[in-house]
């Protein structure tokens, strides 16, 4: 796979890291998620083709134990805020000495810098701040995230796995690993570039929710169907709104013209009614293959049995039969293999993966003694 003999050690934290690090491991880079002793299982996620080490960091031996293992390293992944890890005396002044070839990406909220740096916050107070909540909602309502996918996941994860990959590669020039410091607030903001440098072209110039792109068109939104589900229409340009007002039986002829905003309120009433007297299978029979621009609005239930996702294989089981999305984006010869089998225990790895390190058998004894670490093998089942 394209990140085989990568080696990357992830600190436990939320959900952003975590799909950091799964990401590089779906697509072969060895990932070593380093727990905390006696982590309830219950806050872990996306730990999919990790191994687990349990190392408890409070304790003062426990970052010799860390620093060795960034020795060897090829990334470290540190989700904390500004400071934290300075505190452990494992900043990256130190790691980066020992060890010069060392990525180490800092995921967080604010960044490393600046008067939020220490300051807790989610993924809604990063939209917040940067500007791309204000434009999110509809029409008189107040703004709303999106789930928390812009900040954790794109402004965070992908932005990060992005920085980690530009600077592997840029390490194959220079042999010098640098530090990554990826920011929520500035991913998502960067996600947005859109918007920012199409402001003049009129785009975003009405109050939110009212615009052609965040739900105030009646051809760029979503209608309720007679049996309760919806369907998502995007027919923006004009060859494609024909299409859409055809399947709907409505003759162009005796509608306003498709760009007069003073009519789309009273568009979208029109649309609604007509929408709501077919189910969405209905809509689908008569949309499907065309150029429209209008699909069903699939639930989780209903997305893995698509036609067209069962062809691509774009939704797998994994090794506890949950469905999930296939790795992508799709390398035509260096595909993701994602790890089939459970995720790991807290502890489980933690003997093998020191080992492998160059730890010996009498030094994990003695950490497991001091409690430094903990290993929690899965026991056979008879």
């Amino acid at each position: 796979m394209a990140l085989r003999c990568i080696r990357v050690l992830e600190l436990a934290g939320l959900a952003p890291a975590p799909f950091c690090g799964m990401i590089l491991a779906d697509f072969g880079a060895e990932v070593v998620l380093v727990d905390r002793t006696s982590a309830p299982a219950a806050v872990r996620f996306l730990t999919r083709g990790k191994r687990s080490l349990a190392v408890d960091l409070k304790r003062p031996r426990a970052a010799a134990v860390l620093r060795r293992l960034c020795s060897q390293a090829d990334v470290l992944l540190d989700p904390f805020r500004h400071g934290v890890m300075e505190k452990l005396q494992l900043g990256p002044e130190i790691l980066q000495k020992e060890n010069p070839k060392l990525i180490y990406a800092r995921l967080s909220g604010f960044g490393q810098s600046g008067r939020l740096c220490r300051v807790a916050g989610h993924d809604i107070n990063y939209l917040a701040l940067s500007g791309v909540l204000s434009k999110l909602g509809r029409s008189g309502e107040n703004p709303y995230a999106p789930l928390n996918l812009l900040g954790d996941f794109g402004g965070g994860s992908l932005i990060c796995a992005l920085g980690i990959l530009m600077a592997l590669f840029e390490r194959t020039y220079s042999g010098k690993g640098q530090v990554i410091d990826a920011s929520m607030v500035e991913g998502a903001a960067y996600l947005s570039s859109f918007l920012w440098t199409t402001q003049h072209l009129g785009l975003w110039e009405q109050p939110r929710g009212q615009n052609m792109l965040d739900g105030g068109a009646p051809f760029y939104t979503t209608y309720k169907t007679a049996d309760g589900g919806f369907m998502a229409v995007g027919a923006i340009e004009p060859q494609f709104y024909k299409l859409l007002l055809k399947g709907l039986g409505l003759k162009s002829d005796e509608l306003p013209d498709q760009m007069s905003m003073a009519d789309w309120p009273e568009m979208k009433k029109k649309l609604a009614d007509v929408f709501a007297k077919k189910t969405k299978a209905q809509w689908r029979q008569i949309f499907e293959g065309t150029d429209a621009c209008v699909t069903p609005v699939l639930t989780f239930e209903e997305v893995a049995h698509h036609e067209h996702n069962k062809e691509r294989g774009s939704f797998i089981t994994d090794g506890e039969q949950v469905v999930c999305p296939r790795p992508a984006p799709l390398l035509s010869n260096t595909p993701a293999v994602p790890f089939a089998k459970r995720e790991p225990f807290v502890g489980e790895h933690t003997e093998e993966i020191l080992k492998e390190f160059g730890f010996s058998q009498e030094e994990i004894d003695q950490l497991e003694l001091e409690k430094i670490i903990q290993s929690n093998k899965p026991r056979a089942n008879l």
